[in-house]
């Protein structure tokens, strides 16, 4: 990217190369110069490098507002800034501009999901995800009661309810942002080697009970 500078402002951010107007000489440039020139040629038309290096959240946990671009003159260059939002942990009701309470076409208050609800909603999910690839087992002890279903499978279905209630109680068990992150975050060894998974993403192994997968 590249800007052009005015009276040591940021006036406009070119993302892709274009014809470029020098007002001040009134010289129509090609789109090419954009690759073709030096900084140093770039820079005697007002134009000057682009350096996105502003720190951003993380997507997952937070919102990143656009870049604010700032001119430095010595270094000859324009750097980008961000504002960091955390996103909210618990439910709230959804407001309008002038702080009323949004209605569904029930008359019910909207409601804004925190990332607590989510993270839950994603784990009930995954859940039912491991536990549905033995559904057949079940429709097979419903249809011919002499085929019953593996104790191995029962106990891991059980394990899988059991993990889903501990993440969703490690969940709510976060007070803050940086304590809910760290649910996501794994264990590492001195090596930077994984030695343990994280508790949002743990769940028992099925190597055992591989066969009845379907």
């Amino acid at each position: 990217m590249w800007a052009l500078i005015k009276d040591n402002k940021v006036e406009e951010i070119i993302r892709f190369p274009r014809t470029f107007i020098d007002t001040e000489n009134n010289i129509k440039h090609p789109r090419t110069i954009f690759n073709t020139w030096t900084w140093e040629q770039l820079n005697t038309i007002g134009i000057y490098e682009v350096l996105d290096n502003g720190v951003k959240g993380n997507n997952k946990f937070e919102y990143t507002s656009q870049p604010t671009w700032t001119f430095n003159k010595t270094k000859k260059n324009v750097s980008s800034s961000y504002t960091i939002t955390e996103k909210a942990l618990d439910d709230s009701e959804a407001k309008d501009e002038d702080g009323n309470n949004i209605l569904d076409a029930d008359g019910n208050n909207l409601i804004n999901y925190g990332l607590k609800t989510q993270a839950k909603e994603r784990a009930k999910q995954q859940a039912n995800s491991f536990i549905s690839r033995f559904n057949w087992l079940v429709e097979r002890s419903i249809y011919d009661s002499s085929k019953a279903i593996p104790d191995a499978v029962k106990t891991y279905v059980a394990s899988i309810r059991t993990d889903c209630g501990e993440i969703e109680t490690a969940i709510d068990g976060a007070s803050n942002l940086t304590e809910f992150k760290a649910l996501y975050t794994d264990t590492v060894n001195s090596k930077n080697e994984v030695t343990q998974i994280n508790r949002i993403n743990r769940w028992t192994d099925d190597k055992t009970i591989k066969e009845y997968i379907r």
